[in-house]
């Protein structure tokens, strides 16, 4: 009899907990999942970025090794410079067209400041636990893929051949040498801006006393013809041998090299700033769940390895890099000027105005 009656409560408890489990399945169905178990990423994935080598090494390997993993996502790429990005994403706040975007760290926090981004979720993006804490984001608002510092390039052999200065310090830039041997952006661009700041900090100033890098750049702009507008006509400028130095990364300068240029970079006394390129989910979008997916694909050892191969991008995670790219890649960590993106963004406004009054008119003269 007694085991009779365990039998019949063992029944009743199994009735009642595949009841209860069909009750909680009633009231909340369970989520589709993809391949890693996550949640199951939505039909497309609309990603904007930097163009030229970015763009390529995005369409032609990256997204192709997302696809290997989540071979339905349809992946389309919006190319274009950081601040273009970040208009387009405002002007499309009511119906975003755009699920991420992979940006310089300054026009990011522009995008911050302006509400444009949805906070990233550690448990939807486990990978970004491996960022290096340096790297991190205001507000968890985007995170680090990769970043590269500032400094100044030359050409080797132009220099040697014309009794020009090796740069040394960011002041190096308004010696009278320079005069039709150099080549900036406009303070529009990151380049630019990291000149003009840099400028400024060698001179006793910085981001929120900006004269005396006006003033050096008020000296350099009488020695060039004009600012460019990209960097796509900086490399042009350095290929046709119209300019001897210029201010950029040291991404840019390696890769340009391996093009041929006969390119050196030095990273001045006073420092550089670094810049990082900063994945951000664009709020409200529609394709969050292939967001997340494709954010922590970027922070992988393969794609964080392929930065670094590829574009000499320096990881944004501690992973090892051959020892050939690791050694180009090595450069004084103390040098690092840790520039405030926010009185950036504060102030960048009045900085164009400034430029367009007191630079623009005497450039070339």
């Amino acid at each position: 009899m007694k085991k009779r009656v365990v039998s019949i409560l063992a029944a009743v408890t199994l009735i009642g907990t595949l009841m209860a489990g069909c009750g909680a399945k009633d009231k909340a169905p369970d989520a589709a999942v993809s391949p890693d178990g996550g949640n199951k990423p939505e039909a497309q994935l609309v990603v904007a970025g930097n163009g030229a080598t970015v763009e390529n090494l995005m369409k032609d390997e990256i997204f192709k090794k997302f696809n290997e993993k989540y071979p339905d996502v349809k992946l389309s790429y919006v190319s274009g410079v950081s601040t273009e990005i970040v208009a387009k994403v405002k002007a499309q706040q009511a119906a975003p067209q755009i699920d991420l975007v992979i940006i310089e760290g300054g026009e990011q926090e522009t995008g911050r400041k302006a509400g444009l981004w949805e906070p990233l979720v550690e448990q939807d993006i486990p990978n970004m636990k491996n960022v290096m804490d340096n790297l991190a984001i205001s507000e968890n608002s985007g995170v680090t893929v990769n970043f590269t510092p500032m400094g100044i390039s030359y050409q080797a052999e132009e220099v040697k051949a014309k009794g020009l200065p090796i740069p040394e310090s960011w002041n190096d830039l308004a010696l009278p040498e320079m005069k039709g041997n150099i080549t900036l952006t406009e303070i529009s661009s990151n380049f630019g801006r990291s000149a003009l700041i840099m400028l400024a900090y060698a001179n006793g100033g910085n981001e929120q006393n900006m004269d005396p890098g006006f003033e050096k750049l008020k000296t350099i702009a009488g020695y060039m013809p004009t600012f460019a507008k990209s960097a796509a006509q900086l490399q042009q400028n350095l290929q046709n041998k119209s300019a001897v130095y210029t201010a950029w990364t040291m991404a840019r300068s390696l890769v340009q090299a391996d093009a041929g240029l006969d390119l050196e970079f030095v990273i001045p006394k006073e420092g550089a700033p670094i810049v990082p390129n900063v994945a951000s989910k664009v709020k409200n979008a529609k394709n969050t769940a292939a967001t997340d997916l494709f954010i922590d694909f970027l922070l992988s050892d393969e794609v964080q390895t392929l930065y670094g191969t590829k574009l000499y991008y320096h990881p944004a995670t501690e992973v090892k890099l051959p020892d050939d790219i690791a050694q180009k890649l090595d450069f004084d960590r103390n040098k690092i000027v840790k520039t405030d993106y926010e009185a950036i963004g504060q102030n960048m406004s009045a900085w164009l105005d400034r430029f367009n009054k007191e630079i623009a008119p005497v450039t070339g003269k």
